[in-house]
């Protein structure tokens, strides 16, 4: 998928839906293929919501995306990275976790001078 373009809101919406009831702990582990859209969809829209080079979210087995303005990176290893698992990135994504509290926890790993983007998360609400 494209990152320089957002997806369509209703498609995140409906993408995140689909996941949302796992999110909240009420229903089974979701098909891989709606867990996939999902971090795939709200990754893309934070790549067109905070474009640039400086810093890699990654969210295997799924998606990484590079955003964020700043000096941009084209070999090796980013000096800015953000990983975590696609639960933690939907939490964060949705509102339902709050950047601080991932980090505090160990849930996001968070290495550089400007691997935070807390300021576009959530990006959906729902």
């Amino acid at each position: 998928m494209p990152a320089s373009r957002s997806a369509d809101p209703a498609e995140l919406r409906a993408a995140v839906e689909r996941v949302s009831a796992w999110l909240t702990g009420s229903a089974p582990d979701p098909a891989r293929a709606d867990l996939a859209a999902a971090v795939r969809l709200s990754l893309r829209t934070l790549a067109a919501t905070a474009p640039g080079r400086s810093v890699e979210v990654r969210v295997p087995p799924f998606a990484a995306v590079q955003c964020v303005e700043g000096p941009r990176h084209t070999r090796g290893t980013p000096p800015n990275v953000v990983e975590t698992d696609p639960r933690t990135w939907l939490e964060l994504a949705t509102g339902r976790l709050q950047w601080t509290d991932a980090v505090a926890e160990g849930r996001v790993s968070a290495s550089g001078t400007r691997a935070d983007v807390s300021r576009w998360l959530p990006i959906v609400r729902l």
